[in-house]
């Protein structure tokens, strides 16, 4: 069975459609409005072999939050979609990923249960209007989309660029393996017999 799914959203502040193959080889195409990340999205996609294409039209004269964070719902919601009833699926994902200075830890678990840790260097500034801090409100919009507990941990780095890049790269990755299937596991993964 295909996991496939796309959706769409349309508010005042934000338009965004997206649509995602989990079974993918990381066919990707991004167009937010945001360069730099359109740039994390693919880095998402390569890193987790997901075909996703994303297209955001937001209020970004006023700042980027709205696309960034409605993005993130709807990428969300394309996810919980195309995984469906989540049976025979691993559920859990991590993975640990170096960008030259800066090295994340992403732990995924697709549980049901939306809850966001993000542990970032103290004292870090942005190099970009796309902080590591924006990067957090398109997490969490994900992660309570999805219903899943994403904790992503970094901790050493100095330039928030590579910083962020290696967040992107790390869930993707976590992601993939937690959206992968076991032969083993006949219905979903859990001793209470749901998620």
């Amino acid at each position: 069975m295909a996991r496939t799914a796309e959706a769409e959203r349309s508010t005042k502040e934000t338009r965004i459609s997206a649509k995602i193959d989990i079974d993918g080889s990381g066919k990707h195409e991004m167009d937010t409005g945001i360069a730099f990340f359109d740039h994390m999205l693919t880095l998402f996609a390569v890193h987790g072999l997901f075909d996703l294409h994303v297209r955001a039209r937001g209020d970004i004269d006023v700042d980027f939050h709205h696309t960034v964070e409605d993005t993130g719902i709807v990428l969300g919601d394309v996810i919980g979609r195309a995984l469906g009833d989540k049976k025979g699926i691993v559920r859990y994902g991590f993975a640990a990923t170096p960008m030259d200075d800066a090295l994340c830890q992403a732990v995924v678990d697709l549980s049901g249960r939306p809850y966001l840790v993000y542990d970032l260097p103290a004292g870090l500034y942005p190099d970009s209007d796309f902080s590591p801090q924006l990067a957090k409100e398109f997490f969490r919009a994900l992660v309570n989309a999805v219903g899943m507990n994403l904790h992503i941990r970094v901790p050493y780095g100095e330039n928030t660029h590579h910083i962020t890049e290696s967040v992107f790269k790390s869930v993707g990755r976590a992601m993939d393996l937690a959206t992968g299937y076991d032969p083993r596991i006949a219905g979903v993964q859990s001793s209470k017999g749901t998620l």
